[in-house]
């Protein structure tokens, strides 16, 4: 009856119909003509699927808008609450390896080791950032000095009169707006950091619940099971990367500080600390950690003895010998040792790590460049599991396989090829 009525041009044509001949033409042929348009629309709309990608095209970029919207209006409380989720991540990947080397210990005592070695490693990165501060702070007469030097220098190589003093640059408007910023990045950073430990406490205490609510979502054990292999795929990632990041940032730092210490660098210890965190942040990191102890050096107000060349050309010398040490080390690291360590685990475009670091920058600021790495990491492995949104994770990926060898699609595979074979 719906197709009938639709055939119909009005509700009128539909009541004249009699009995006999008309309506015997009417059933022969309106009815025949209805089905007609029914099947011709139902054509039209399956024929036609630029209609039908548009469409999906358009929703893509609106659900795109409302969730980075979201995300940045959000940033103060989840910007945070991530933070605290790859540090519960990275303190769980500390216990599982020292449950793994110790036979006797229970997974508990290992998370509470885990746990103080993480704080202790955390208050002690404190500590030397501020004894470095107060160093610095201690010699700043003389680092005011050598920089106003460096100042007129270059006026003096451009031809131009009036350089101004540091006071001078740090004081005006500008400089005055620069501090009132980094006060107020400082002091919402102290705030983040105690939520972020408390966050972190929560977790470890709903941790146990994790598996029953997990069971009460998903009833059925299929879902359940994969539900529960799509998590360890991004936790194992995430975990992966987190601890080889670790290592490889360690690595750099033991090496730098000893470089600074032999070439004689003042306050080797903090800088090294510094390049430590910098190289978390993937790609401008390792750039900005070139750069720093260079930048140092250069107003640095004693040069060693060593040093060749007569002031001022010594002191560009000796600035450019360490910017080659600490390059070498963040190169030759950073390109050959760290991805046979990553390996899989950070499976992503180099380009993509790029833009994930641009985009998630201005999402959530310096958190956010922290953790652009795993959680574009976290974006790969979750679209990989739907038929609709693999394209997207084969876009992030840098050979076209999202999950890497052995991973959940890798494993459907081969599954498919033997099932394949055996038939």
């Amino acid at each position: 009856m719906p197709r009938l009525f639709r055939s119909c041009r009005n509700a009128r044509e539909f009541a004249g119909f009699g009995k006999g001949r008309g309506a015997k033409a009417w059933h022969s042929g309106g009815l025949l003509d209805a089905e007609r348009g029914w099947r011709h629309a139902q054509r039209r709309q399956k024929g036609n699927p630029d209609m039908s990608r548009a469409a999906t095209t358009g929703i893509w970029v609106i659900a795109t808008g409302v969730i980075i919207a979201f995300l940045y209006w959000t940033r103060a409380i989840l910007a945070p609450f991530a933070l605290a989720v790859f540090l519960f991540l990275t303190i769980e990947g500390f216990a599982t390896m020292i449950d793994n080397w110790t036979r006797f210990l229970k997974i508990g005592h290992a998370r509470i080791i885990a746990i103080l070695l993480v704080l202790g490693g955390f208050i002690g990165f404190i500590g030397l950032m501020a004894n470095g501060i107060a160093e610095f702070g201690r010699d700043a007469g003389e680092y005011e000095t050598k920089i106003n030097g460096l100042i007129q220098e270059a006026y003096d190589v451009v031809h131009m009169t009036g350089a101004p003093t540091l006071q001078e640059l740090l004081f005006n408007e500008t400089g005055q707006r620069f501090f009132a910023t980094i006060a107020n990045a400082t002091g919402d950073l102290s705030g983040d950091v105690v939520l972020i430990l408390i966050y972190v406490a929560f977790l470890f205490l709903a941790q146990s619940g994790w598996s029953l609510k997990l069971d009460n979502i998903f009833p059925e054990a299929e879902a359940r099971t994969q539900v529960r292999e799509v998590g360890e795929e991004a936790r194992r990632g995430i975990e992966s990367y987190l601890w080889t990041q670790t290592v490889i940032s360690a690595l750099i730092t033991v090496l730098t500080y000893g470089s600074l210490l032999a070439l004689g660098v003042k306050n080797a210890l903090f800088l090294s600390a510094l390049i430590f965190v910098l190289n978390y942040i993937p790609t401008v990191g390792s750039i900005v950690a070139a750069l720093v102890p260079p930048l140092f050096a250069l107003v640095q107000p004693s040069m060693p003895v060593w040093v060749p060349g007569v002031p001022p050309q010594d002191t560009y010398i000796y600035a450019g010998i360490v910017l080659a040490v600490v390059s070498f080390w963040q190169f030759s690291i950073g390109n050959f040792i760290q991805p046979r360590m990553m390996g899989e685990s950070l499976n992503l475009s180099s380009l993509v790590v790029l833009l994930a670091l641009a985009i998630w920058g201005v999402i959530w600021g310096i958190p956010g460049m922290f953790l652009s790495a795993p959680l574009t990491v976290l974006m790969m492995v979750l679209f990989a599991q739907s038929e609709g949104t693999r394209w997207i994770a084969i876009l992030l990926s840098s050979d076209g396989n999202p999950q890497g060898k052995g991973g959940l699609h890798g494993e459907r595979v081969t599954a498919d090829a033997a099932q394949d074979g055996g038939a």
